[in-house]
């Protein structure tokens, strides 16, 4: 059973992630309130004394918080003082993935905490944090097993808690989002011995429905599917509601044609047997990586004279799914909208997508030339030229090769992983968002003759980009990366992932020999200077070629010899070297780049035809494309991928900002029982900006929001103030407001010990690169 209020009328606890196994983010508390929220002082504050992420939602039961490290230590804190209790460490290598929470069981006599680290699943003591020793293996689960294969090559994190159902934990997990990746399976073990109980696969096998929604034998093969985002539980009824994420390759499905059950889908499952119940797939076959990005909240509600359980779920696209959660039926009419097909050889897109009719989306869905910035006339010509470039026709415009496509909002939302809050009092939900613009786009694969540009382009290219740039920072530049860090850094990040970097077992010592040898010999140095580091590039590649004609020479010469040097050569660290591009890139990856621009490079959309073909040629393409070609007709090893993605491409300014205009980030209010809005604020803003007057622009946000019965929402999620703040929930007036010390880009949590009630929140510099970096916990109070 589940502790859901601690014992004594002046105590209160969240002893569940976001609150409570329904997810809706809500607490009873009123202790703080409206009238007095504005006294709200610093009660205590807890340094982890390490530097990295930490979005975690803590437990608070009886007098101890439980909560992450950026590291992934567990650490159990006097919820009065802040004070130390115990520690654990795993020791587990590579533990800087992402923990947004734990899970609590207690049978009243013992009480367990169930800790993800990495890929494994820990029972600790809630008293004294030791690993019990009879789950699983010595304390614990390695979840890469019972998937597919060998286990020691499977990628899996749990960085979402499992919930507890009885004397079950149910748990997903985070899988890579290129091949290979394991299937996406649900699974429920036993609390005590760590026993599997039920597994249920997202990627159907023969017999099973859904089977047909995949090709012949994809189960073997097909990874992801999965649920990273977390689950909510109907405890009375024993359903758990588990929102599951996209099937790998997110960004071309030519090897998973069909509308690719149970990816993309909220899935409603029997919480003792894993049976299904009812579904609903947000996304057909979805090249977009427009998972469900939370579990959904749990409400009730009365509509035309009729008491109605109900579910929330937020997406990534800015929709918001009202359900009668026991039958599936939508509480809002869903229709099936006609979207472009794909032009890409071998996609076969779905013709049509769901969309309800209500509540109106909480985020703007298509971007326009009047959506543009004008924070300056220089910005706003810059991102005018670029988005001229652009495919920008709303949702579900498929990637085409060779020109970068809007994805509005972006990838990481709309909605993310911090979910809504419900007050059941109003039946209103509030919710955060988004409103980023990013472009992604196809290139053809490049089978290279290089291993570890193999390894690269296929494990690496879609979040560092197919020119190793990447998209910082959530995506960092792996350009002169082995200057910033040691050889065994880097492989120990690819073996073991970090941050929203996934683990790659699979990729084995020689492969990441290559892949190292490979980021060398293409480091600034190297790209941009042919005097240095020789050695670590095949000699055929430092050897500029004589220009091929006049107009290849012409076009050279006007198009690119200002950065790119007169020869080829480059201009560190800014500009690469050109020589031997045709080996290290492919032909459309080379037009895809002088077309659609890079992050430093302008588009140039003009260059096209005859002009187009002599400049590459002067380049050197087509012999690089003949020598590989030379090359795979003798057995070189080629990966099967078809088309890589160029990368996550934020449009931001010349000047790192928005490309668009205001508001960059949202809190919003919305009536269930109506699906109308009662109230939208942007959330956030870039300080230097509002010196400068530019104030309320919104931000990023990363984390959610919780309400309280004193008529509060609590919020942090800005990326760039470090802010966290009080809203009156009626209004969305801001009540108060209080700097934290680093981001709080997580989720809050509320209680009362002693009849004093505290709201505690974590704060981490992850997300802004300039910001301070650390790791802390600061709880706030009213005064004594």
């Amino acid at each position: 059973m589940l502790c859901g209020v601690c014992a004594g009328q002046d105590s209160a606890g969240w002893p569940v992630y976001n609150g409570g196994p329904e997810g809706d983010h809500y607490s009873q508390l009123k202790q703080i309130n409206r009238t007095n929220v504005q006294r709200l002082e610093v009660a205590w504050s807890f340094d982890t004394g390490e530097k990295g992420g930490l979005q975690d939602n803590p437990l608070v039961v009886g007098r101890t918080l439980y909560a992450y490290t950026p590291t992934q230590k567990v650490v159990a804190l006097d919820a009065v003082t802040g004070n130390l209790k115990w520690k654990f460490d795993a020791g587990v290598a590579g533990g800087t993935q992402p923990a947004r929470g734990m899970a609590y069981w207690t049978d009243g006599k013992e009480a367990r905490i169930f800790a993800g680290v990495m890929n494994f699943l820990y029972s600790l003591d809630a008293e004294t944090g030791k690993p019990i020793a009879s789950f699983g293996e010595s304390g614990r689960i390695d979840l890469r097993k019972d998937l597919r294969g060998d286990f020691e090559k499977q990628s899996i994190v749990l960085t979402t808690p499992g919930i507890i159902y009885k004397n079950l934990i149910i748990v997903g997990g985070r899988n890579p989002e290129t091949h290979p990746a394991p299937p996406g399976d649900v699974r429920a073990f036993d609390v005590r011995t760590g026993k599997l109980v039920w597994s249920f696969h997202t990627i159907p096998h023969p017999g099973e429905p859904g089977y047909e929604t995949w090709p012949a034998e994809a189960w073997k093969i097909a990874g992801a599917a999965n649920n990273w985002a977390g689950m909510s539980l109907d405890r009375k009824r024993g359903i758990v509601y588990v929102p599951t994420g996209s099937a790998v390759f997110d960004f071309y499905g030519g090897d998973r044609l069909g509308d690719d059950l149970y990816a993309d889908t909220l899935l409603a499952l029997d919480a003792a047997t894993g049976k299904r119940i009812w579904h609903f797939q947000g996304v057909h076959h979805d090249i977009w990586d427009r998972d469900f990005p939370s579990e959904p909240a749990l409400y009730t509600v009365n509509r035309n004279g009729e008491t109605v359980e109900a579910l929330a779920q937020t997406t990534k696209q800015g929709y918001l799914y009202l359900f009668n959660r026991l039958s599936g039926k939508p509480l809002f009419p869903i229709h099936e909208i006609p979207y472009p097909t794909s032009n890409v050889p071998g996609e076969v897109t779905s013709p049509t997508q769901p969309k309800p009719d209500a509540p109106e989306p909480f985020a703007r869905q298509q971007l326009t030339e009047d959506m543009l910035t004008n924070r300056t006339p220089e910005a706003h010509a810059w991102a005018l030229k670029m988005f001229r470039t652009f495919a920008s026709d709303g949702q579900f415009l498929p990637f085409t090769v060779g020109k970068q496509t809007v994805i509005f909002p972006g990838f990481d939302g709309g909605a993310e992983w911090g979910g809504p809050a419900i007050d059941p009092a109003t039946d209103i939900l509030y919710v955060n968002a988004t409103e980023m613009a990013w472009t992604g786009g196809l290139v053809e694969a490049h089978h290279s003759t290089n291993p570890g540009e193999q390894v690269y382009q296929s494990q690496c290219a879609m979040c560092h980009g197919t020119n190793l740039e990447g998209a910082p920072p959530a995506f960092p530049s792996l350009v002169d990366v082995l200057s910033r860090l040691k050889v065994e850094k880097v492989t120990n990040n690819v073996k073991n992932g970090t941050g929203r970097m996934p683990s790659f077992p699979n990729i084995d010592d020689a492969q990441m020999k290559a892949l190292i040898e490979y980021l060398r010999a293409n480091s600034s140095t190297v790209r941009g200077d042919a005097g240095k580091e020789l050695t670590s590039v095949p000699a055929q590649e430092m050897t500029a070629r004589a220009p091929a004609d006049q107009a290849g020479a012409a076009a050279y010469a006007s198009r690119c010899a200002r950065c790119h040097g007169a020869h080829m050569e480059g201009i560190a660290p800014a500009n690469p070297m050109l020589i031997g591009v045709g080996s290290r890139l492919s032909k459309a990856q080379i037009i895809d780049f002088v077309q659609s621009g890079t992050d430093q490079m302008p588009a140039m959309p003009d260059v096209k035809g005859p002009e187009l073909e002599a400049l590459l040629r002067t380049m050197g393409v087509e012999d690089d494309l003949k020598m590989q070609a030379s090359a795979s007709e003798h057995g070189a090893e080629e990966y099967p991928d078809k088309f890589t993605f160029t990368g996550y491409r934020k449009f931001l300014d010349p000047e790192g900002y928005p490309a668009i205009a205001p508001p960059w980030g949202t809190l919003n209010a919305i009536d269930l029982k109506t699906g109308k809005y009662v109230w939208k604020i942007p959330l956030g803003e870039y300080p230097e900006l509002a010196r400068q007057g530019i104030k309320d622009t919104g931000t990023e946000t990363y984390g959610g929001p919780i309400v309280t019965a004193g008529g509060l929402v609590f919020i942090g999620a800005t990326v760039y103030d470090r802010k966290f703040r009080a809203f009156d929930s009626r209004s969305g007036k801001l009540l108060w407001e209080a700097e934290l010390p680093f981001a709080g880009v997580a989720t809050p949590s509320t209680y009362m010990i002693d009849g004093r009630q505290y709201v505690v929140i974590a704060a981490s510099g992850a997300r802004n690169p300039k910001g301070p970096a650390g790791g802390a916990y600061v709880a706030f109070s009213l005064p004594k």
